[in-house]
């Protein structure tokens, strides 16, 4: 017997509570069922990923299936956060897909360069925003095969 596969997490690094408000209630608006964690800064991003401070309890902070990362957030943007995940040998699988308001050639560009494995624009409608986690659900969850954790 093949058991049920877990729920998927998905931690979104976003600094605006509003933005933080708006991915909850697009993803349920999507039908998609994930466990969606949320910190505020890519400091506390390296936190949960390496069970540090107010992370530091067992089931606080469980391995994400994919990031979601703001690019301009304070204490450490989305930038440094997205070098350290993928320079560090047991974070670097870990899906990271750039989640902003950027759109920069710039932006696309370094994100890129250092590993990131999509770039989406924020769409500013709601219904734009549900289709988007929807597709990015659909995507990371069912079409892709990841390698396994470890």
């Amino acid at each position: 017997m093949i058991a049920a596969p877990k729920t998927p997490v998905i931690l979104m690094a976003e600094d605006d509570s509003d933005d933080r408000l708006l991915a909850r209630e697009a993803l349920e608006e999507a039908g998609l069922t994930a466990d969606l964690r949320f910190v505020e800064n890519g400091a506390e991003l390296m936190d949960y990923l390496h069970h540090r401070n107010r992370f530091r309890e067992p089931g606080s902070s469980p391995r994400p299936n994919l990031i979601l990362l703001d690019l301009n957030m304070p204490k450490k943007d989305g930038r440094e956060a997205l070098r350290e995940i993928k320079a560090d040998a047991e974070l670097k699988r870990i899906p990271v897909v750039v989640f902003t308001t950027s759109g920069a050639d710039s932006d696309i560009a370094r994100v890129y360069e250092l590993g990131g494995n999509s770039f989406i624009s924020k769409p500013t409608a709601f219904d734009a925003l549900v289709k988007v986690m929807k597709t990015i659900g659909q995507y990371w969850f069912e079409v892709v095969v990841l390698p396994a954790k470890g």
